[in-house]
């Protein structure tokens, strides 16, 4: 399917490097035919951009600031190479950062950490990521039906539809979050529902800790992480080497230290800034706000592009909760519904190899439940996910500007 190890993923250090000098002109130019891009880039010449020496002296672009661009000039803030109507789907993720999703077989790249995950055609792939205005379901459908894999678009929640949905199509292979597969596992074994047709896994969106990876294989789940996101689809996935994330072929990523442009040595923890090299819809250094770092060497299942350890956190204060990036403006906007209040606090821990939201409240009077509840509404309904309520005391919460505090 155009994904073998033969090719593009095993070429050498000097193939890749005279192959990106060759793209990389072409992609700044492209992108300097949108309004967004040649205000941001500012005075470049396209031609002298062929490595990433060069590449890493263009300004940085923050995910963070997308918001404002993209609220002064909706919907993509002038940096989409087409209007809306030129775009196959549209999506809001939460922010909210609007995006589009190109025509293709497989807009958002993801065969190829499909492939090294082991699916194959004729898989059938429960598929728990959600199709309702975020891109996260479509990433990953997209990617398994090109390699000839059957979707089911079966989304998150709802564990008695998904065990109904496993014994009647006997799905070989699990994408989603790892806690839910778990919850979905166990709720098997509880209701005595054979759901051992699952024998391979790709997971994003969550942590995924070494106990829960030794549990899942021990149940006889095979399973891989990748590291994809609204903006631009894969960027790095797991291989059978099991060492670190293989940076994917149309990716060029660096490592810089954060709240700067300036790539960090080889080892050193920074931000993710990654540049698109799809002359139809660029992206160029494109800061995402994770943390991660770069590994020495090529990985030792053959595939030659650089390695990175994967997500190791946030450059920022926004999150992810159960898939979904909760975010600062976010918690604001909840502040200005609820006038009364004092500061907010979004705490994040994990329990049973599940995320939990608790929003810490300043109150000055007793808590009443119309208050409780309304602001447990309001929470679900800016972020999307459901979270706890706890009131506490005026000046109890830390006067230092942390509103998100992920503690998992």
């Amino acid at each position: 399917m155009g994904f073998s190890k033969q090719t593009e993923e095993v070429r050498s250090a000097a193939e890749r490097a005279g192959a990106l000098a060759q793209r990389l002109p072409r992609v700044v130019a492209s992108a300097l035919r949108a309004e967004g891009w040649r205000s941001h880039l500012g005075e470049v010449e396209p031609e002298r951009i062929r490595d990433r020496g060069a590449l890493a002296a263009l300004p940085v672009l923050r995910k963070s600031a997308l918001l404002a661009l993209q609220k002064a000039k909706p919907p993509f803030g002038g940096f989409a190479m087409a209007s809306a109507g030129g775009y196959a789907r549209l999506f809001s993720s939460p922010g909210p950062i609007f995006e589009g999703e190109k025509e293709g077989r497989d807009p958002w790249r993801t065969a190829r950490a499909l492939n090294a995950a082991g699916f194959r055609e004729g898989d059938v792939v429960l598929n728990t990521f959600s199709y309702h205005l975020t891109p996260g379901g479509f990433i990953l459908d997209s990617g398994a039906r090109a390699l000839g894999c059957a979707v089911i678009p079966a989304g998150p929640g709802n564990t008695q539809a998904q065990l109904e949905l496993i014994s009647a199509y006997r799905p070989t292979a699990y994408t989603g979050t790892p806690d839910f597969l778990k919850i979905i596992l166990d709720a098997a074994d509880a209701g005595d529902i054979d759901a051992s047709s699952i024998k391979k896994a790709v997971m994003s969106g969550a942590a995924f800790p070494p106990a829960l990876q030794a549990e899942l294989k021990q149940r006889g789940v095979d399973a891989y992480q990748v590291y994809a996101t609204a903006d631009l689809g894969l960027v790095a996935y797991e291989s059978e080497a099991r060492a670190g994330m293989v940076v994917d072929e149309d990716v060029v990523l660096e490592v810089v230290r954060p709240g700067t442009g300036d790539p960090l040595p080889d080892g050193e923890v920074g931000e993710v800034v990654v540049t698109l090299l799809d002359e139809h819809d660029p992206l160029i250094r494109l800061a995402l706000g994770d943390l991660t770092a770069i590994l020495p060497g090529a990985s030792l299942c053959g595939r030659t592009h650089t390695r990175i350890r994967g997500w190791m956190g946030r450059a920022d204060q926004a999150t992810k909760v159960k898939g979904m990036f909760v975010r600062p403006e976010q918690i604001a906007e909840i502040a200005r519904l609820h006038p009364t209040l004092g500061r907010l606090r979004l705490v994040v821990t994990r329990e049973s190899e599940q995320d939990i939201m608790t929003l810490f409240a300043e109150t000055g009077e007793p808590a009443e439940p119309d208050l409780t509840r309304a602001l447990a509404a309001s929470l679900a309904e800016v972020t999307r996910l459901k979270g706890e309520v706890r009131f506490v005391g005026r000046g109890e919460l830390a006067n230092d500007g942390k509103v998100i505090e992920d503690k998992r």
